[in-house]
C-alpha cells in the first residue's frame, strides 16, 4: 500500500513563483504526511551541511540531478513499491546543483529529466510524480487522462 508519510522532500530555496506553489499545493493536499523541507540556498558547503543536518537516520537519501539515469512513471512508481516501507527523502538542488558529498552518499540518484529546470519547477515536477506513482500502484486512472 502506498503511504505518502514515508517520503519528505529537502529543496534549497523557496519557491516564489503562484504558478508553483498552488501547483505543489494541488498535490500536497492529496498526498497526506508528504512534506517539503526548504533549506536556505548558500554556498556549496553551508548547503551540503544543512542537507546532512536535515536527514533523519531512518531515511535513505534519493538525490535528483539531469546526470542520471531518467525513469519513465510506470519505473518510478515501482522502484517506490520496491523500496517497501524505507522512509526516503528527496534531495532537490539549487542552482548550483547537488553538492557531490550528497551525491556520493545518496542511496538512489535519479533524473526527472536530461534537461535542466529551476529548483522549485523540479520540486512540482517530483511532486507530481510521487502523486502519479501513487495513482499507479493504486490502479487509478489518473496516469492515462
Amino acid at each position: 500500500m502506498f503511504n505518502s508519510s514515508r517520503y519528505r522532500i529537502l529543496a534549497i530555496g523557496k519557491a516564489r513563483k503562484k504558478w508553483i506553489l498552488e501547483g505543489t499545493n494541488s498535490y500536497l493536499t492529496r498526498l497526506p504526511g508528504l512534506i517539503i523541507n526548504e533549506i536556505r540556498d548558500a554556498n556549496p558547503k553551508k548547503e551540503t551541511e544543512a542537507i546532512l543536518a536535515a536527514i533523519k537516520k531512518d531515511e535513505s537519501l534519493a538525490v535528483l540531478s539531469e546526470e542520471y539515469k531518467t525513469l519513465s512513471s510506470i519505473s518510478f512508481a515501482h522502484e517506490l513499491n520496491q523500496r517497501g516501507s524505507q522512509r526516503i527523502v528527496f534531495v532537490i538542488g539549487g542552482p548550483d546543483g547537488i553538492p557531490s558529498q550528497i551525491k556520493d552518499i545518496a542511496s538512489w540518484q535519479f533524473s526527472l529529466s536530461p534537461m535542466t529546470f529551476p529548483h522549485d519547477l523540479a520540486r512540482l515536477l517530483l511532486t507530481e510524480q510521487i502523486y502519479r506513482a501513487q495513482t499507479i500502484l493504486q490502479g487509478n486512472s489518473y496516469h492515462r487522462i
